[in-house]
């Protein structure tokens, strides 16, 4: 179903994803939601961002702000699937850019799959560097280890 989502444009799926994260309670006060950006080649060459469609009926059901600008791909990095799980994090060093500040804020980031955690631990770490207080992440699925 993620797949149908992200390559075969089932948009449909982002509702039906967002639904089945409802349950998991509304997040705090003063947090903000940020789905994980796509590097704006990606972008193009997609068509949409899967995460934004999926937090979208979050933040409308939440009554919640999305953080849509002030967070973005710095570098077109090689999609993490195409690369062993050990390459991943050295894969996304550097891969963001904040032009916002989350001072004091919690940061909930909307995503559709972790497989490692490399590119959500980056994330992270650059919202920590612009003051959020707290990162938490809402992903759809997670890949099993290959161990």
């Amino acid at each position: 179903m993620v797949q149908g989502l992200k390559y075969r444009h089932r948009l449909a799926l982002a509702n039906f994803f967002a639904e089945a994260l409802l349950p998991l309670g509304q997040p705090r006060p003063a947090a903000v939601l940020l789905p994980m950006p796509l590097h704006v080649r990606r972008l193009r060459q997609r068509g949409f961002n899967q995460a934004v469609e999926i937090a979208r009926p979050l933040g409308r059901a939440w009554g919640m702000p999305l953080e849509l600008a002030g967070v973005g791909r710095a570098l077109n990095t090689a999609p993490q699937v195409s690369l062993p799980w050990k390459e991943r994090s050295v894969n996304m060093r550097g891969a963001f850019r904040c032009a916002a500040s989350f001072v004091g804020r919690t940061v909930i980031v909307v995503d559709d799959v972790m497989t490692t955690g490399a590119t959500l631990d980056e994330l992270a770490r650059t919202l920590k560097m612009h003051g959020a207080a707290r990162v938490e992440n809402l992903v759809v699925a997670r890949t099993p280890s290959p161990d």
